[in-house]
């Protein structure tokens, strides 16, 4: 198709500056698990626009920060990753957190071709306060373009999308029309169940956890999707936990993921979920492996 054009765009930055929130908006549609806790995103997570003029493959990363275990340097290895292979990176910062000081080495250790800088939560600043943060970022590289948006409103997300395609390469469509994520539907399920245990369950304990969804089927005469998934935790004390006196708690984050598993799957969903534990799992080869974090 002559004129047509297709490209990646990486979604960087650091932790809960609303990167997946941007991606599930630009989607229309919930793929990627979003909390107001940090480090919320593990892995990298496509979602794909497709209209007559282009086919936009955007890839929503983990926050980069400094790793304390091996699950740590495999989210900041994926960062690094899909920064590397896209056409544009999109470095988004919260601008409701100031300035730059933070945002320097990660800026001088990711390389992509053409950079924008995106300007997130400006819903929660006043106008006249995003214009020194900008200067400041400005100094520390040469974004082809600077945008101000609010991913949870929306705000500024269409022109965003629309300057993206200015500069994406003429090429064929990478997937089918009606593709909207190549992530598998299980991982997808596990991220719903595991972004409701870091909204509900305190302190450090939703960090150690991890869902495998180990069985998906479904029946469409019914039509029903069951689900079976392991919680993952690393202590004993932790398991009781997220089971919660006589399962209350374990109930909670199942009935709240189900929710967005029947969203997504467009089907009655029956869920059921199971705790074990497996210690320092997060900073186990094979383990890591093993819970799909590979490459």
């Amino acid at each position: 198709m002559s004129g047509y054009k297709s490209g990646f765009v990486s979604i960087v930055g650091r932790p809960n500056v609303g990167k997946s929130t941007l991606l599930n908006g630009i989607l229309g549609e919930k793929v990627a698990a979003v909390s107001p806790k940090p480090q919320t995103t593990r892995t990298r997570v496509t979602g794909v626009v497709t209209d007559d003029a282009a086919q936009i493959v955007f890839v929503d990363t983990p926050g980069i920060h400094e790793p304390k275990n091996k699950l740590g340097k495999f989210m900041v290895q994926q960062a690094e990753r899909g920064a590397g292979d896209s056409d544009v990176m999109l470095y988004m910062i919260d601008a409701s957190r100031g300035g730059a000081a933070t945002d320097g080495a990660a800026l001088g250790t990711l390389n992509a071709p053409c950079v924008f800088l995106v300007v997130n939560k400006t819903d929660k600043t006043d106008k006249p306060a995003l214009l020194p943060i900008i200067a400041e970022f400005s100094h520390l590289r040469d974004f082809a373009e600077i945008l101000p948006v609010s991913a949870l409103r929306g705000d500024g997300v269409g022109e965003l999308v629309e300057t993206i395609k200015k500069y994406l390469p003429e090429g064929p469509k990478f997937f089918p029309d009606d593709t909207l994520t190549d992530q598998p539907e299980r991982q997808i399920c596990g991220e719903f169940v595991r972004e409701k245990m870091l909204r509900l369950l305190d302190d450090e304990i939703p960090y150690g956890t991890a869902v495998v969804v180990e069985e998906m089927t479904f029946d469409a005469k019914k039509p029903l999707t069951s689900v079976s998934a392991v919680i993952y935790c690393e202590r004993e004390s932790h398991k009781a936990i997220i089971i919660g006196k006589n399962g209350a708690m374990l109930k909670k984050i199942g009935a709240a993921a189900r929710r967005d598993m029947e969203r997504f799957t467009g089907a009655q969903v029956f869920l059921r979920l199971w705790v074990k534990v497996q210690e320092n799992w997060r900073n186990s080869d094979v383990r890591l492996k093993n819970f799909g974090y590979r490459d």
